[in-house]
């Protein structure tokens, strides 16, 4: 079940705007159809938020043989994106006080190996050190027969530890089954039901299903790829190899509910959605840059609570920005190509303001800025440049950097795409330009200090 931590490079866009404009729609449209198009992948299901609420939900492409056009109402299979259900099921218990965080694994399922050394919550943070029943990237032959969550504990949850608990991070999908047969013995009831009841049903989740049920001519079929070989229909697991690790199915909007109430947080305790966002650490110190069923992190400067999901024939990507009241999803049916992350990155760059930067590194974004826009205007200032970035910049290259980049028009980002970087005594900086049909790459080398002038200035395209 594959896990990536995406990293964002965000452009600016209209920070107040709530609804996306036409020019946003569209260049949203382009992105997907287009990442469909270069991949294969038949189709992808997203749903837009921002402002806290969701502004853009939209189907592409074939769901199915019987479904020739996807609609934004079938349900994907979202598989391990499920995880931060069952670990949220696993808090609720708690604040209910039938159960504690800090629980020996011993408690509740004394047979599995390390029970009494492992915790509920290394279970969740996958630092328990149970070994993983289903860490490839394809379907294995034991999945083509039917399994029940005692089968998947009997067989990998029995073996010895990978680690001793809380030593090392490794994603483990049979600590997740472990901690899903727990709450089902403690609630008194299976673990679906326990989170209609307690989530799906309160936040309007109405099309939530358990994946085993969501297969049929009714509902979004698998794809797979052999290399660059034709697209072919996949053949789903057989029943109860994902449960709590991965079992759900629903809409991308009705998961950009479940991401409205952790932007809001509503619906549960605050501490609880803060209990889950926050990382764990090993016990030499080093931060995991996991909690509880999603992963943490700071792209770009700005707060990400994310996790990607990996069923057979699906791919899922759900990225969550709180501080900005902002989400994004994607569902797509095909387990092949980097259609999902290339769709979610894309949706962010274009709909979500890009967060401010420190005090130096938005002065040299604003004085790049001011020569780009005098290149293409054809009124460079030299003295903005170094003797060698005048030399460079004789006639023929003015001409052409006018002529080239003034028939653009006006871009709609202009951002940094990555990090300062210091070499040959200069200051190495890159920007991402962006116009609705097409990005250019800016690299510039400047002298130190905030009157540092440019020795490099070159714009380039950006496939």
């Amino acid at each position: 079940m594959r896990i990536i931590l995406l990293a964002t490079a965000l452009i600016a866009a209209p920070a107040a705007a709530q609804e996306l404009t036409p020019a946003e729609s569209s260049q949203v449209d382009k992105i997907v159809t287009e990442a469909l198009a270069g991949t294969g992948t038949p189709s992808a299901s997203i749903a837009i938020v921002r402002g806290g609420r969701i502004v853009y939900a939209k189907a592409y492409g074939k769901a199915a043989e019987t479904i020739p056009q996807a609609t934004p109402d079938l349900p994907y299979q979202i598989a391990s994106i499920s995880k931060q259900f069952t670990a949220m099921a696993v808090l609720l218990l708690e604040d209910e006080g039938k159960l504690s965080l800090d629980d020996k694994v011993a408690k509740y399922l004394p047979e599995i190996t390390g029970a009494d050394r492992i915790t509920l919550r290394q279970l969740l943070d996958h630092t328990s050190g149970i070994r993983d029943y289903w860490p490839h990237d394809y379907s294995p032959a034991n999945m083509a027969k039917p399994t029940t969550p005692q089968g998947i504990v009997d067989r990998w949850a029995k073996q010895p530890l990978d680690f001793e608990p809380g030593t090392q991070w490794q994603y483990s999908n049979t600590g997740y089954v472990v901690a899903g047969m727990i709450v089902e013995k403690v609630s008194g009831r299976p673990l679906l039901d326990f989170l209609r009841a307690r989530i799906f049903k309160p936040l309007g989740m109405t099309s939530v299903l358990d994946q085993d049920k969501a297969i049929g001519p009714k509902y979004p079929q698998g794809y797979k790829r052999f290399a660059l070989g034709p697209v072919r229909v996949e053949t789903p697991a057989a029943p109860g190899w994902l449960y709590a690790a991965g079992e759900l199915s629903m809409t991308a909007t009705d998961l950009a509910k479940w991401d409205i109430a952790r932007i809001n947080r509503a619906l549960v305790p605050a501490d609880d959605w803060q209990a889950q966002e926050t990382t764990t650490k090993l016990k030499d110190g080093k931060d995991t840059s996991y909690g509880l069923g999603v992963f943490v992190g700071t792209p770009d400067g700005r707060k990400m609570i994310e996790h990607s999901g990996e069923a057979v024939g699906f791919l899922s990507e759900n990225m969550v920005f709180p501080d900005d009241k902002a989400a994004v999803v994607v569902l797509t049916n095909s387990w092949f190509g980097n259609a999902t992350g290339t769709i979610a990155r894309g949706i962010v760059r274009t709909v979500m303001a890009a967060p401010p930067l420190p005090g130096l590194e938005a002065a040299a974004a604003a004085k790049a800025r001011q020569v780009f826009d005098q290149l293409r205007a054809g009124s460079l200032d030299r003295k903005l440049l170094t003797e060698d970035a005048n030399h460079y910049f004789d006639t023929t290259a003015q001409a052409d950097y006018k002529a080239s980049l003034g028939a653009l028009g006006e871009p709609t980002g202009f951002a940094p795409a990555g990090g300062p970087q210091l070499r040959g005594g200069y200051v190495i900086r890159s920007y991402r330009i962006t116009y609705p049909d097409r990005v250019l790459r800016l690299s510039t080398f400047a002298e130190p200090g905030d009157n540092g002038r440019f020795e490099q200035f070159l714009v380039s395209p950006q496939s």
